[in-house]
């Protein structure tokens, strides 16, 4: 049993170092270095392939809906740019997600690392920004449904089931939603946030609960906007098919990476020695929300499947034959990957009680979750993106590097301006003695 006792200070400043900030940079130029050389190389023509490949069946007509523009190697940029920022950003805001839940159910156990996941919604603006500017820049190129011949039944490309959902498929509206999602969650985390930091100030409980109160409000606008995202970031680029099912996957392929994140990064700081409070109860409280919230994402993404797959309808099935069969099969690989890493991966890590214990197993079972769950947003976006010119080459890589190197730059700058351990929240004794 823990004991305030053995504490021996409560105040933690998290020291974002200069030899930090060196290597995040190195690692931003090395990104920007390869996504340089793998432009060139696209440019010039080196690695690109083409199949020429059509899926066969009553809906090869929407297999063919990838190809509605010519091929420039600028759609692969362009898709990697929106694939990573769609990643970054839903694992981000799961940090707001997860404090807004635990203010919500007035829980203790988390207020001992509860800064952790306050940090990560502050990388909610910029990709918002890289968001926008890539669907002024390229939505043409990436969205289909941004053709307004699909929707002029004088045009020879008018498509009815496209021009049906023009009440909500046009560019206005879309932009006014997007815009709605980067700022509603941006700016009740700027509220949460600032209460969070006074608390640490005056102590007492007006501002934890003014922070249940910004936490509820914020779990109503997620419980709409993290599906009507998901139908907006991803969904829309196959504009023919749906699924009522995929505004829930994507919230829980978001949920568990960003809780693979918290919980690598609770791992690493206790490893330097910061958040001496956090003991092994907390861990295990983290390796169970990833392994639980990992069979949930299964779940999830069996049920949809299973459901198109007996039903066998065209309109619905196209969606997997691409990924299993078309496009020369370049995405049956990432496919498999994805539920290897998702699923059977940290099912067999973190089975037992002292796996979710030790450093080592939550540290590997957070990185596979972090690694799967790129791929499951990979083998979602870029089908439909690029098709058959998809690949990992210097760009995918380059990508990721700027991407992640920058996310990290983040949430360290935001460790940095607050004491690391919140040591005025209400909750604070329970999580002192918190023990399973």
């Amino acid at each position: 049993m823990a004991s305030a006792h053995a504490i021996p200070s409560l105040d933690e400043q998290f020291e974002f170092t200069a030899e930090s900030k060196r290597r995040l940079l190195i690692g931003i130029g090395v990104g920007v270095a390869l996504v340089a050389i793998g432009s060139y190389l696209l440019a010039a023509g080196v690695g690109s392939h083409e199949t020429h490949e059509v899926v066969q069946g009553a809906g090869a007509s929407h297999g063919d809906e990838g190809a509605h523009h010519a091929y420039k190697w600028t759609n692969r940029l362009y898709a990697n740019l929106w694939l990573n920022a769609i990643y970054f950003i839903g694992a981000s805001v799961i940090g707001m997600f997860f404090i807004s839940y635990n203010y919500l159910a007035q829980a203790g156990w988390s207020s001992a690392f509860k800064r952790i996941p306050e940090a990560m919604p502050a990388y909610v603006l910029p990709m918002g920004i890289v968001i926008i500017a890539v669907f002024f820049l390229a939505g043409h190129d990436l969205f289909h449904w941004t053709n307004p011949a699909l929707f002029d039944k004088t045009s020879e490309s008018y498509d009815p089931v496209i021009a049906g959902k023009a009440g909500f498929l046009n560019t206005p509206f879309y932009l006014i939603r997007l815009v709605i999602y980067i700022a509603s969650w941006y700016l009740l985390w700027r509220m949460l946030r600032s209460y969070s930091l006074q608390e640490d100030i005056h102590g007492g409980t007006e501002y934890y609960e003014k922070s249940i109160k910004f936490g509820t409000a914020f779990l109503v606008v997620f419980a709409v906007t993290s599906s009507t995202s998901a139908w907006d970031f991803v969904m829309s680029i196959d504009t023919h098919w749906f699924s009522t099912m995929f505004g829930w996957y994507t919230l829980a392929s978001w949920h568990v990476t960003g809780l693979a994140i918290i919980t690598l990064t609770v791992v690493t700081l206790k490893e330097r020695g910061y958040l001496q409070i956090v003991n092994d109860s907390h861990l295990h409280d983290l390796g169970k929300f990833m392994f639980a919230f990992s069979i949930f994402w299964t779940y999830v993404w069996f049920a949809q499947f299973m459901l198109i797959y007996y039903a066998n309808l065209p309109e619905e099935a196209i969606y997997y034959r691409e990924r299993f069969s078309g496009f020369g099969g370049i995405y049956k690989a990432p496919f498999f990957i994805n539920i290897l890493l998702n699923f059977v991966f940290p099912f067999l890590v973190l089975m037992t009680r002292d796996a979710k214990r030790t450093y080592i197993f939550l540290k590997i079972a957070a990185w596979g979750i972090i690694v799967g769950h790129y791929f499951d947003f990979y083998t979602n976006i870029m089908p439909g993106t690029v098709g058959e010119h998809a690949g990992f080459g210097p760009i995918e890589f380059g990508m990721i590097l700027i991407f992640a190197c920058g996310f990290m730059w983040s949430l360290s700058s935001q460790l940095a301006k607050a004491n690391l351990i919140a040591k005025n929240h209400p909750m604070l004794e329970e999580t002192l003695h918190h023990d399973i």
